[in-house]
């Protein structure tokens, strides 16, 4: 009779690593191409784990003081990008923090660096497909300056895409409710 003790060892170390691994994340971030429901599973997971949510987008507009599309149109791309960076390093020292981003911001290469590597921070990406994402946005092109680029709007998903797959986890979105997208987050969790 094989003996069970190694067996149940393994399995109470397990279980150990797992837990420790649980208590050690700090913040959750989503990410994803617009329209991929960061901003709506983003409350919705924060209010389940009992944690703050923050939109990276109104965190950067409340301190410059002006909308996205006037940053955009005022200082151009690169100035947002690097506001952006500056808001979601200082988000990452927040504690028990859900944090959806803007769907730009994993393109630049020091932001995706910082949240793939910061202790206790789990990046997800929520991958919607472009037609999903054109469907669930189609009437906020006043306040989505990307979507006002259509002749190279799939460029910029293609190119996106890529970056977003290197997060921690990728969830396939397109058929699920956000109730759903929190569950399959939770999961991934434990």
């Amino acid at each position: 009779m094989p003996d069970l003790q190694p067996h149940a060892a393994d399995i109470l170390k397990a279980m150990t690593d797992l837990s420790t691994t649980s208590r050690s994340i700090r913040q959750i971030v989503l990410t994803g191409f617009m329209g991929s429901g960061k901003s709506t599973v983003g409350p919705l997971l924060a209010a389940r784990l009992g944690w703050q949510f923050v939109d990276a987008d109104d965190a950067i507009v409340a301190e410059a003081r002006m909308s996205i599309p006037e940053i955009f149109a005022h200082h151009g791309e690169a100035a947002f990008r690097q506001c952006e960076h500056e808001a979601i390093a200082r988000l990452l020292a927040t504690d028990s923090l859900v944090l959806a981003l803007g769907g730009g911001a994993i393109e630049t290469a020091a932001t995706r660096n910082l949240l793939l590597a910061n202790p206790g921070t789990l990046l997800i990406h929520l991958e919607a497909s472009l037609e999903t994402s054109l469907t669930r946005c189609s009437g906020t092109e006043s306040i989505r300056p990307v979507l006002a680029d259509t002749a190279n709007l799939r460029t910029r998903y293609e190119k996106r895409l890529p970056l977003y797959r290197m997060a921690h986890h990728s969830i396939p979105v397109d058929a699920l409710t956000p109730e759903e997208v929190v569950q399959a987050i939770l999961t991934r969790l434990q």
